[in-house]
């Protein structure tokens, strides 16, 4: 029985889907901005949004975190001296999904998330 799992696995095994997200956060973070499916954008959502509350506090501790989620020192740099800062002052709702036209080859849902 499925039990109420919340999370989407992309036909992938634990470890594959782990690298998946990280990737994803990590470009996302780079880029401001990525092209992907529907799916991933808003399972990728979740992740970024605690990410970005967290880099918000500004502590060493956070930030090691942060490096440790995300992967990449530089996108834990640039999510902690860039992008957190501008968002002092909200309270969450740091991404957006904007929805585009389906994929041509296998119709698959596509959006566009982003940094608001």
């Amino acid at each position: 029985m499925r039990k109420k799992k919340n999370i989407r696995a992309f036909g992938r095994e634990r470890g594959q889907r782990v690298a998946l997200i990280k990737s994803l956060m990590r470009s996302l973070v780079i880029h401001e901005g990525i092209d992907t499916t529907e799916a991933k954008a808003k399972e990728v959502r979740m992740y970024i949004e605690k990410l970005v509350t967290l880099a918000k506090k500004g502590t060493i501790a956070s930030r090691r975190l942060v490096e440790a989620r995300v992967g990449s020192v530089s996108a834990a740099k640039k999510l902690a001296t860039e992008i957190a800062p501008k968002y002092e002052k909200r309270a969450g709702g740091y991404t957006r999904i904007i929805k585009l036209p389906r994929r041509q080859n296998d119709a698959a849902k596509m959006a566009r998330i982003e940094f608001v």
